[in-house]
């Protein structure tokens, strides 16, 4: 049965796993009904609509809680939109940020790998930026580990090692647990329990309840991204970019819209009504869990290379 169909997110082959031994099963898409899209301009900007789009395949998304400004993790560095809605570069860093996280005001942990004309290892394994994506320092790993996913909860930090099909786990960011061992496109902690751990599997969503320790089976509805915005609100988008939030640690499903603009490549989700997704044509923004989106940045994602 075929594995996840989308490879841009990563540079490394991964086929998608099921949870310990089991076999990969073909991924479940849900359908979900149609969200509004606001043609109006962007908090803070002029609108998106006719700005420059951003060339690169983005790999993760965030706000930092101390302005609110977005930014967005991707193949060829970390980029903020300006006043006119444009794309810029923060900092000078065109390396390739895969797992991508905001832990704090300023405070953004990320892994990935150094930009092609590079001499450094081919795995950033930890990295963190405390001056809002400016500038990064290794904290741990670095060469060893890369982290296609990470998420931060109670200063707590868990990340999925691609390398290893392992789902790791560090207090400090430094000492590393390691838990489950598991083949995963992308996972989510609980912000309130982190011992509550969801992951995307080719036969759904795999829950665990041991801080990612074990998982339970992978089940409908079939997931591609999952963000924890809320202990009462766990969103998850599939291939389509239908979107769906679950208030019971993903046990049951309520489908609410379609993100706008195509196959998916990233969602955050803020808190439990604000929401941050990246498709094909746009990054697309939720203030409402998602009955409308506002265009943020234009987007024109070619094939990973």
């Amino acid at each position: 049965m075929p594995a996840f169909t989308n490879p841009l997110r990563r540079p490394h082959s991964r086929t998608l796993l099921a949870v310990g031994s089991a076999a990969a099963g073909a991924l479940l898409l849900a359908a979900c009904g149609d969200g509004t899209v606001s043609e109006g301009a962007a908090a803070g900007s002029d609108g998106a609509k006719s700005a420059p789009a951003l060339h690169s395949h983005i790999h993760g998304l965030g706000i930092d809680p101390g302005d609110g400004k977005l930014y967005v993790a991707t193949h060829e560095g970390i980029f903020t939109p300006d006043r006119a809605g444009s794309p810029q570069l923060v900092g000078d860093s065109k390396d390739d940020f895969m797992g991508f996280t905001v832990a704090g005001t300023k405070t953004f942990l990320a892994s990935g790998h150094p930009a092609p004309d590079s001499d450094q290892p081919a795995d950033h394994g930890l990295i963190k930026s405390t001056d809002a994506g400016r500038s990064w320092k290794s904290v741990s790993l670095k060469g060893e580990a890369d982290f296609h996913s990470l998420d931060h909860a109670k200063g707590v930090t868990y990340g999925y090692d691609s390398t290893r099909g392992l789902l790791r786990v560090s207090k400090d960011g430094t000492s590393w647990q390691n838990r489950a061992q598991l083949q995963a496109l992308d996972f989510a902690v609980n912000p309130a329990d982190p011992s509550q751990v969801v992951a995307t599997t080719a036969d759904g969503v795999a829950r665990s309840t041991d801080g990612g320790a074990t998982f339970g089976p992978g089940e409908r509805p079939g997931t591609e991204y999952l963000s924890w915005g809320s202990p009462s609100a766990l969103f998850g988008i599939d291939f389509t970019g239908a979107l769906s939030i679950s208030s019971d640690g993903g046990a049951t499903w309520d489908k609410t819209a379609t993100v706008p603009g195509g196959q998916p490549q990233a969602l955050t989700a803020v808190d439990e009504r604000h929401i941050l997704a990246a498709t094909q044509d746009g990054i697309y923004e939720s203030q409402d869990a998602g009955k409308t989106f506002t265009k943020r940045l234009n987007v024109a994602s070619g094939d990973h290379h």
